[in-house]
């Protein structure tokens, strides 16, 4: 048998869960042919010793729907080992798509997950009208990952409905939808995604869908079961209870798949995350599949001069500087009367959530320049400013000003109530929960989540110091096989002959996240937050090596996947 690759001694974490061991992997044609000593000199030999040798990671949960039009690497979550990417989520894209109502679908996105709808504008070339058209037109470039599409609830309402997105939807109405959710589904969408959150806005209003009738969703979760297959996604403040407890049940019956939606610990009701887990556990016992989705950290806001909110963003002196360049804009607040005139105002917004946000000093830390995203409640602004008998702003101004602007204040926006990961840890150790959320593409201005499986074994496995660690194979498991399997990717997340050859081989020891950076390479120079990682020493994609020691390499055997 000849190899066209053999990894050679490395620790195999084979993505299973079960125990990892020391061997060789042959691959031919893009797939695992043996997994075991192999005798036989390979075309390519990769010496993995020390290294830990996993499947490729699996993120479900990604916004890459416009980025991938002009991307070929889909960064940063190829800088994270991800070697496939679920996107569509949450209700939001780009397609099924009227020629008149781009611009509606880029200030949606915009709005719901900050991304720049100037990027947006330059990069996407709109080669499409359809959700089968999108496929086609997402499948013409190659990339360095695999990607699956999902068709979401409003473009497909804007496309349905026009100007009535926001409404109510007539029977006619959400016949159409539904005929266009198994078309979608039927062409290789791997599922139908909404959005039933308050916290999800543009300058429209809420998303369309938020108070979608269930007779609307039903239909759809109808089309779903037509089609034979799918996973239905949703975002909801109930989180799996109250008026969601009923509808995930229908959901789940009528689609006869997978209900898969956001859970996290709720300031509002600290405890209830427990109960949507023990009703995921219940309907299991059922035969019925709701997998409440769940983060390896809390989902973070980062505080910064550059970001898109920070304590002091609607404050005048701010305001006045805003379009200055950076290291004007700090030796500005470093003149005694600049910062006295600053500490001086207040917000001038009305908006209660962006005010609580922006004070909530409890929930408020330096990142630092090593990140720590599990800070004891001593380092929170509140504390911190305490200790030094000082007002908080005075002290977030400090913090600020640290990197010649470019430091960050970690504001975790939920799952954080007891100042550890605690919480976060039963939710992922749940048998019937999943681990996602990163938002890869996404909250550009905000959040810099890409980095959660980096973070999954950066901190669970060889980092954390406040609680228990995850075992390797555990946190390898929760984002391969865990993953694949909720979308019904049995070709992959696991390492076993036949199938794909999809790898990251990783000194451990080295592996570790540095801080995040704000850049300016959108189209148009629009900015994003990006997190880089060393430690990844190699990915392989489809048995070609698309990254080496972070770098990309040139090749890119990713593709478009589609349902079957």
């Amino acid at each position: 048998m000849t190899y066209d690759i053999v990894i050679r001694g490395g620790l195999v974490v084979d993505g299973t869960g079960g125990p990892s061991r020391v061997t060789d992997i042959g691959i031919i044609d893009g797939v695992i042919a043996t997994v075991g000593l192999i005798p036989e000199i390979g075309t390519e030999e990769i010496d993995a010793t020390n290294l830990v040798v996993a499947p490729g990671w699996v993120d479900i949960h990604t916004h890459y729907d416009g980025q991938v039009t002009w991307d070929p690497e889909v960064s940063p979550s190829s800088w994270h080992g991800v070697t496939t990417v679920v996107m569509g989520n949450c209700g939001v894209g780009f397609a099924p798509a009227r020629s008149d109502g781009h611009d509606f679908l880029i200030e949606l996105m915009e709005g719901v997950e900050d991304i720049p709808g100037t990027a947006l504008h330059e990069g996407i070339d709109w080669q499409w009208e359809s959700f089968p058209e999108y496929l086609d037109a997402v499948a013409t470039m190659p990339r360095t990952v695999d990607v699956l599409a999902q068709i979401p609830h409003a473009a497909l309402r804007a496309y349905v409905m026009g100007d009535r997105a926001h409404g109510d939807a007539t029977d006619d109405d959400v016949a159409q939808m539904a005929a266009l959710v198994e078309e979608a589904l039927n062409a290789g969408a791997f599922g139908f995604t909404t959005s039933r959150t308050i916290l999800h806005s543009s300058k429209h209003g809420l998303v369309p869908g938020t108070n979608a009738q269930n007779d609307e969703l039903l239909a759809l979760a109808d089309a779903v079961g037509r089609a034979g297959h799918g996973v239905f996604q949703l975002i909801s403040d109930h989180q799996g209870l109250g008026d969601d407890q009923g509808l995930h049940v229908e959901l789940a019956q009528r689609t006869g798949g997978t209900i898969t939606y956001t859970l996290a610990q709720s300031p509002i009701d600290p405890t209830a995350w427990t109960k949507a887990l023990d009703e995921a556990e219940l309907q299991a016992a059922n035969g019925l599949d709701l997998r409440p989705q769940v983060a390896c950290r809390p989902t973070g806001m980062l505080y910064g001069l550059q970001t898109s909110l920070h304590p002091f963003i609607t404050h005048p002196t701010i305001i006045e500087m805003r379009e200055l360049p950076l290291s004007e804009q700090v030796a500005l607040l470093r003149q005694p009367e600049v910062r006295a005139q600053l500490l001086s105002e207040e917000a001038t917004t009305d908006n209660f959530i962006y005010k609580s946000l922006m004070s909530r000093w409890n929930q408020i830390f330096p990142l630092g320049t090593v990140p720590d995203y599990e800070p004891p409640a001593s380092q929170s602004i509140e504390a911190l400013a305490s200790a030094e008998g000082r007002d908080p702003y005075d002290v977030v101004l400090d913090y600020l000003l640290e990197d010649e602007g470019k430091a960050f204040l970690f504001a975790p926006l939920a799952g954080y109530l007891d100042f550890d990961h605690e919480a976060l840890r039963t939710m992922m150790e749940h048998p019937r929960s999943v681990v996602g959320l990163s938002d890869g593409g996404a909250h550009c201005g905000l959040i810099c989540d890409v980095s959660f499986p980096t973070y999954l074994l950066s901190h669970w496995v060889k980092g954390r110091e406040r609680g228990p660690r995850l075992s390797l194979e555990q946190a390898v498991h929760f984002q391969t096989q865990q993953t694949a399997e909720a979308y019904g990717l049995d070709d992959r997340g696991v390492l076993a002959e036949g199938k794909r050859a999809d790898i990251n081989l990783i000194d451990l020891e080295q592996l570790e996240l540095k801080s995040p950076e704000m850049i300016f390479d959108l189209p148009g120079g629009g900015r994003r937050l990006v997190q880089r990682a060393d430690g990844y020493v190699m990915t392989i994609q489809h048995g070609e090596v698309t990254y080496r020691y972070g770098e990309p390499t040139g090749n890119r055997p990713g593709q478009l996947v589609r349902s079957a």
